[in-house]
């Protein structure tokens, strides 16, 4: 069982210094307390009672944890318990690892939905739960996709193709062509070309 400890608001500073050093090393069992301390530290600038200007050197120097990974414990425990108010026990049944896996789609998200994504962590399998995820993900970037970037591409490779060259060769190729042309002129056609292309776009999204 992980050591019991006092809430960090009745421990002086050098108790909450030593209750740090006791809990790190078994960081999945302890994650909640840990998260407790760190963001008391955080939010207090206790820290400065070490002699650090900032939490990030704090945490290295003195307990060996990267910056990220107390900054992980900080926001899980702030965001799961302090705002959430979700049970510590379910919490860490739950564990560290898929709380850092929900944790992304959780932040901005109504209630429906973070309560949706806490019962996916408790009930969906390790891997299935990755896998989800990683799809979730995939349709989101696809979602996203710029299609100016992709119309960019289709272009070069239409015309790497077409050339049988390398895109630096392609390069040259065009700077070639457009030596002479008048800029005027194919401002213009540009000009009417983008006006099209996005309104194509706005059609297809809408």
């Amino acid at each position: 069982m992980p050591p019991k400890i006092l809430p960090p608001e009745a421990m002086s500073a050098e108790e909450k210094f030593n209750a740090l050093a006791n809990l790190k090393d078994k960081l999945e069992d302890n994650f909640i307390s840990l998260g407790q301390l760190l963001s008391e530290i955080k939010r207090s600038k206790l820290y400065l009672y070490k002699g650090y200007e900032n939490f990030k050197d704090f945490v290295e120097m003195e307990y060996q944890f990267s910056g990220t990974l107390a900054g992980k414990l900080v926001s899980t425990f702030d965001l799961f318990i302090e705002e959430m108010d979700i049970d510590e026990t379910e919490i860490k049944e739950i564990g560290f690892d898929r709380l850092q896996m929900i944790k992304p789609f959780m932040k901005n998200a109504d209630w429906n939905v973070r309560d949706e994504w806490i019962h996916k962590a408790e009930e969906m399998p390790f891997k299935e739960l990755r896998e989800y995820i990683k799809e979730l993900k995939q349709k989101e970037k696809e979602s996203n996709i710029d299609l100016k970037e992709v119309y960019i591409e289709q272009f070069w490779e239409k015309m790497i193709e077409w050339f049988n060259c390398s895109r630096k060769e392609l390069n040259f190729k065009l700077a070639l062509y457009f030596q002479d042309t008048d800029p005027d002129k194919i401002k213009k056609i540009v000009k009417e070309r983008q006006r099209l292309f996005e309104l194509e776009t706005q059609n297809k999204k809408e």
